[in-house]
């Protein structure tokens, strides 16, 4: 019965190239109008598009691998996202907007040096590469682990660069927020969807407590230690403030107070999917006792029916794709705006600006893949990615 998922999947993609398409007139201009939607995005654009940069695959395969060993607890890495995103719209994201600048270097050198925005680009490329480049690995491992008998691991990776990658190259940031609001209501769907039948499947809440191997920590919010929460809202709630893709939708909003109520409602959003999506990792505790930890929702997912299986399919993939497409706007923002622009030809016209920048994002994506390709352990390498903003902050 794979090809109902494979058709959930294939359909969902072409609804995301019929949107871009659609809405590419919107990104006309030059770098201000492809890579920050022309300073135009209305809250509800911004928020799905920060939700849809915070959920990627360590949002719900990473998490629901930590709930098969620490329970519920595991779905604090997604409250830590909520937490940062509620502090920029709280403090920054009104006084970001307010600024005009197109990116966190170009701040560096506007308040210390032109030698502050060098080291600065540097940093926050640096960081984006590498986390870009997981996307490609996860999408990759998505596909492959739901749909063994369509895609391999490789064939999974380019599936997922060449969606991403068309989209952004098609429509700019505009694509990236509105695909992302199509994204972000399957990937609750999926993850809803798919939680509340594994949980069905137990026998429901009450057998599922009662099922838990003795010793499991279950549902106990402290189990995996107050210090390892803690140090994940450290991360998140500098991290938020300092990197370019997350910044860059502030600096994108229409408003100061566009950009603070994308921020608020982003975070709302965001922080309910961890704690999802970690129901799905403890029902796979009783329904697929004694396997690797991060077969935990994919195992449980192939469990469901063919049409369930699809659309948590599709909604995982789209958390993937979703992430993807704005960290790749971002570093091609950096490119442009704090290295072209900056150091090589201050004089572009619109039409120039608009090419460089399609070819800023065709270039990236070309060596994310590439360094994809040598990536190995996800989660331990988005860590360390992640880790690094708080010094950046």
């Amino acid at each position: 019965m794979n090809w109902i998922p494979l058709g959930i999947v294939v359909l969902y993609i072409i609804l995301l190239f019929m949107i871009t398409w659609l809405t590419r007139r919107l990104s006309r201009g030059g770098m201000i109008g492809y890579l920050l939607a022309g300073r135009g995005l209305p809250y509800w654009v911004a928020a799905p598009l920060l939700t849809g940069l915070a959920i990627g695959g360590a949002s719900t395969i990473g998490v629901a691998e930590r709930a098969y060993k620490s329970g519920l607890a595991a779905g604090w890495y997604n409250a830590a996202w909520a937490a940062g995103a509620l502090l920029v719209g709280l403090v920054a994201a009104r006084r970001y907007r307010r600024m005009e600048i197109t990116t966190i270097p170009e701040f560096f050198e506007r308040h210390y040096s032109t030698a502050g925005r060098v080291i600065g680009v540097i940093g926050q490329l640096l960081l984006q590469i590498v986390i870009t480049s997981l996307q490609y690995v996860a999408g990759g491992a998505i596909l492959s682990s739901l749909l063994p008998d369509v895609f391999s691991f490789q064939s999974g990776m380019l599936i997922t660069a060449v969606v991403f990658v068309g989209i952004t190259l098609i429509g700019g940031f505009w694509a990236a927020g509105l695909t992302n609001i199509i994204n972000v209501a399957l990937i609750y769907a999926g993850v809803i969807l798919g939680a509340a039948l594994a949980v069905g499947k137990v026998g429901g809440w009450r057998e599922l407590v009662l099922k838990l191997p003795a010793g499991h920590p279950g549902f106990d919010l402290g189990a995996i230690g107050w210090s390892l929460v803690f140090a994940w809202f450290l991360v998140m709630c500098t991290m938020t403030f300092s990197v370019q893709s997350v910044v860059q939708i502030s600096f994108a909003a229409k408003d100061a107070g566009s950009a603070r109520k994308g921020f608020l409602w982003g975070a709302l959003i965001i922080f309910p999917v961890g704690f999802i999506s970690a129901l799905i990792g403890l029902a796979a505790v009783v329904l697929h006792p004694g396997i690797i930890p991060t077969e935990a929702l994919p195992r449980t997912v192939l469990s469901l029916s063919p049409v369930v299986a699809g659309v948590v399919l599709a909604g995982l993939w789209a958390a993937d794709v979703s992430t993807a497409s704005a960290l790749l706007v971002g570093s091609a923002t950096l490119v442009v705006g704090d290295l072209v622009k900056r150091f090589w030809k201050t004089d572009l016209s619109e039409k120039r600006e608009r090419t460089i920048s399609r070819l800023a994002v065709l270039i990236l994506s070309v060596f994310t893949y590439l360094l994809a390709i040598s990536v190995r352990g996800i989660l331990q390498t988005l860590l360390v990615g992640l880790t690094l903003t708080t010094a950046y902050t």
